[in-house]
């Protein structure tokens, strides 16, 4: 018996872009189409060019029990990869073995029925996985509890949130003990704390020796949670190393979405004038534009803008902002007073105001950055509250030898003592 849960060979998925979704097809007509036109599908090709690779001759092996991430920037081809192994989409060409029954988690709500309850679902899912009603039984009480959605286990998914769907299709995941758990970013739709939760079960089930594949976006989780990573761009393969030489390596070769918002003329209104707004930059610490900042390293946020005509007392600052809308701190590139009257007006030109944050400041996680260029209580000429967002990885961040997330916005680097005070003589 093979001592791989999956084996990868060749795989390749082709897509052709604007394609209806074809109907069910009688044998007559797909032998007719085929007498009649022998080349179009040829060892699994089409001929068809407004079509693209989503998977290119992808090959890898994982080991039983091995936890293994997958990271890429949007449309590298992860999710489509995991459709390919939990059998949800059939591969162009190649092959993948899978031994050991598959529980996925690829989209809210994925193998639900709307129309049963929660709890329905549960052994529903259970079945499919090849279970006994008696072993779902024994788990039914810890998947209810661990989902925390007891109040509407009895009431139809359909009318679930995303956020109810979420945490029991993951708790039915991970606790009816499949040998290979498959999770897509889904995870992103729920809450901090069950975040953090769901990754805990994770790592349990990778710790009792059972084969995880993580698709995630989230370099800390990719660390805690896997020993081996697989770097995809473009629908191939680049690298298939261990998980902190592979996010290394993703952080530092620009694979990495956005980290620059640039304003098409069509969306700046007239009121601006006569500022317009450019571009919006995420630099890290060797000034090149990325969406993910390492907590230990320095970052800049960089501001472009044209001035069409001169402007007196103009500032320009920027908002940073949790996802949740909280304030972290607001800055303005003249508060200092020295540059404020250095650049009490501003003549026509372009120009870049650039913001430096130093190193072991932010926390893990995901921040946005409003935009604001006014004169003080005269005149606002452009503000956007959500103009650009970045990611925060704690990789080697103070205090990572502990396996907890922090709580809390920043996570600055403190200086501490130590003393040792000897023990004095009790009188």
């Amino acid at each position: 018996m093979s001592r791989y849960s999956v084996e990868v060979n060749n795989i390749g998925k082709r897509y052709r872009i604007g394609a209806a979704p074809a109907s069910y097809r009688t044998f007559r007509e797909t032998l007719m189409e085929t007498l009649s036109n022998p080349k179009k599908r040829l060892h699994g090709k089409m001929t068809d060019d407004n079509s693209f690779w989503a998977l290119d001759d992808i090959s890898f092996r994982v080991n039983q029990g091995e936890a293994v991430g997958i990271i890429g920037r949007n449309g590298a081809g992860k999710s489509t990869l995991l459709k390919v192994l939990s059998r949800i989409t059939e591969p162009t060409k190649g092959e993948a073995r899978i031994v050991g029954k598959v529980g996925s988690l690829l989209e809210v709500g994925t193998g639900f029925h709307p129309e049963l309850t929660g709890r329905e679902n549960i052994y529903l899912n259970g079945a499919i996985l090849g279970m006994k009603r008696s072993l779902i039984d024994s788990k039914l009480d810890e998947i209810i509890a661990f989902s925390e959605v007891e109040t509407f286990i009895d009431t139809p998914v359909k009318r679930y949130s995303s956020g109810m769907y979420l945490r029991l299709a993951f708790s039915v995941a991970a606790h009816l003990e499949p040998e290979i758990l498959i999770v897509d970013e889904v995870l992103a739709v729920g809450d901090a704390e069950f975040q953090r939760k769901c990754l805990g079960k994770m790592s349990n089930v990778a710790g009792e020796g059972r084969t995880v594949l993580f698709v995630s976006h989230n370099m800390s989780a990719i660390l805690r949670l896997t020993t081996r990573t697989l770097v995809l761009e473009k629908g191939k393969l680049e690298l298939d190393a261990p998980s902190p030489e592979a996010v290394d390596y993703y952080l530092m070769s620009g694979f990495t979405d956005g980290g620059e918002k640039r304003w098409r003329a069509e969306e700046i209104p007239a009121a601006t004038h006569p500022f317009m707004p450019v571009a919006l930059r995420i630099l890290n610490e060797n000034g090149s534009v990325s969406e993910t900042i390492r907590s230990t390293e320095a970052m800049a946020i960089e501001f472009e803008y044209e001035l069409l005509e001169a402007i007196t007392g103009l500032r320009v600052g920027i908002y940073l902002l949790s996802t949740r809308g909280e304030f972290i701190f607001t800055s303005f590139d003249v508060d200092d007073e020295s540059l404020f009257t250095e650049h009490s007006v501003r003549e026509k030109g372009t120009y870049i105001s650039r913001c430096y944050l130093p190193a072991d400041l932010l926390n893990e996680g995901r921040y946005v950055i409003g935009i604001n260029a006014s004169t003080f209580r005269i005149k606002r000429y452009f503000h956007d509250e959500q103009a650009i967002s970045f990611n925060v990885d704690a990789t080697a961040a103070p205090g990572t030898q502990w396996a907890e997330a922090r709580t809390g916005m920043i996570r600055p680097k403190l200086r501490w003592e130590i003393e040792e005070i000897t023990n004095a003589k009790r009188i």
